[in-house]
């Protein structure tokens, strides 16, 4: 690039310090944290993300005949897929074999985060038609990179369907999360249970309670380094046991404490005076997004009190319109959390790859809303389970 239409000016840049913040968060919105410019830029700043390992930013900006941003795409040219939560190994895998040459490919979403939010960034006052000029821009920047495919993950079902229009092939995933159906209390929450329910989460929360394990929210001006350096402490533990090697570092954590702290809620376990485990969310305008979990001892159902029910109640008292506890763990649902769609958008260069992949999706796709549906209708833990639940499936 750059391309100009239409007195437009799409380009790319290879760090996100080249874009003020407030012209970044001015296109993102308040509303989804991990979209800010204070998290991306944190995760670049901390060497997080980086062409060492293996996420180069080439984030999509589109700016007007003056100069100003409105609109852009959070991009990385990438050499593996790692830290994406949307699989397509299989797909990388299969056009290798065939002699194809998967990596390098650009990936918009954010690193290392399985969050549903926008990835068409449009500014509140951008000319009509800037979506679409987006994804002009996306489709340009595969062939200038001449990479093999360009995948977004996580977007909102308007970005999905608009690309979708575009031509890109589509995909859909689920996640479980939980929806505040205007309730006064945790009680509250739990009346709307059934019985076996309601007694079996009171139990998990009066075990945790009688411990001796002491749980703390920790948010704002309450943060220090020591709380970053415990937490890290859980999450490199977790980290190595799941993936082999974490994917943050300790900067990374102390940046977004530095920079976003009132947007960040800790969750800390704590026995005799010494953390031993710990919940990190963080606070969008609407929803608590629980991120990373991680326990140096074994405590019987500490996980779902420090990452579930500390989670809801916290909903509960900001008035949040839900909590989103990511994918993974089918046990999410009897505490409350449903399955609900999530979306991944693709562009396939070589049609020898994209063309049998665009079937196996249509299948796919079928399979998932029905799992979906199933879960909803025969797993639910709510009294009232016409329809899945007492909230919509989106």
């Amino acid at each position: 690039m750059p391309d100009q239409t239409a007195a437009v000016t799409l380009r790319l840049v290879s760090a996100l310090s080249e874009v003020p913040a407030a012209d970044w968060d001015r296109c993102a919105g308040n509303g989804n944290p991990f979209l800010s410019h204070a998290f991306l830029q944190a995760l670049e700043e901390s060497g997080s993300v980086s062409a060492e390992t293996g996420w180069l930013p080439q984030h999509l900006v589109l700016e007007d005949e003056s100069g100003r941003l409105v609109g852009a795409v959070p991009l990385y040219l990438k050499s593996h897929s790692a830290g994406e939560y949307v699989f397509d190994h299989g797909w990388a895998d299969a056009y290798e074999r065939a002699g194809g040459r998967y990596y390098p490919k650009l990936q918009s979403c954010v690193p290392f985060t399985p969050v549903p939010g926008p990835r068409l960034l449009v500014a509140p006052d951008a000319p009509e038609g800037t979506r679409s000029t987006l994804i002009a821009g996306l489709e340009k920047a595969l062939e200038v990179h001449g990479a093999s495919s360009l995948h977004i993950t996580f977007p909102e079902e308007e970005d999905w369907q608009a690309l979708g229009a575009a031509g890109w092939l589509q995909r859909i995933g689920h996640q479980y999360h939980w929806h505040n159906d205007g309730y006064g209390s945790f009680e509250d929450f739990l009346g709307a249970l059934n019985s076996r329910k309601r007694k079996a989460i009171r139990k998990e929360r009066r075990e945790v309670a009688e411990s001796g394990i002491r749980l703390l929210n920790i948010t704002g001006s309450e943060l220090t380094e020591a709380h970053w350096d415990a937490f890290f402490e859980f999450y490199m533990d977790t980290g190595s046991r799941k993936w082999g090697r974490p994917y943050l570092n300790r900067e990374f954590f102390s940046l977004i404490g530095e920079r976003m702290a009132d947007r960040i809620l800790l969750v800390m376990a704590q026995e005799e005076g010494r953390f031993v485990g710990g919940a990190l969310n963080l606070i969008g305008s609407d929803a608590l997004y629980g991120r990373n979990w991680g326990c140096l001892e074994h405590v019987k159902f500490l996980h779902f009190e420090a990452c579930y029910y500390r989670a809801i109640d916290f909903a509960i008292e900001r008035g949040l319109a839900r909590v989103e506890a990511g994918a993974q763990g089918e046990h999410k649902v009897q505490r409350g959390y449903l399955p609900v769609a999530t979306y991944s958008a693709h562009l396939i260069a070589d049609p020898a790859l994209s063309a049998p992949v665009a079937q196996f999706l249509a299948r796919e796709r079928r399979a998932e809303l029905a799992d979906i549906e199933a879960m909803r209708r025969e797993w639910s833990p709510f009294r009232h389970t016409e329809g899945g639940g007492p909230d919509a499936c989106r």
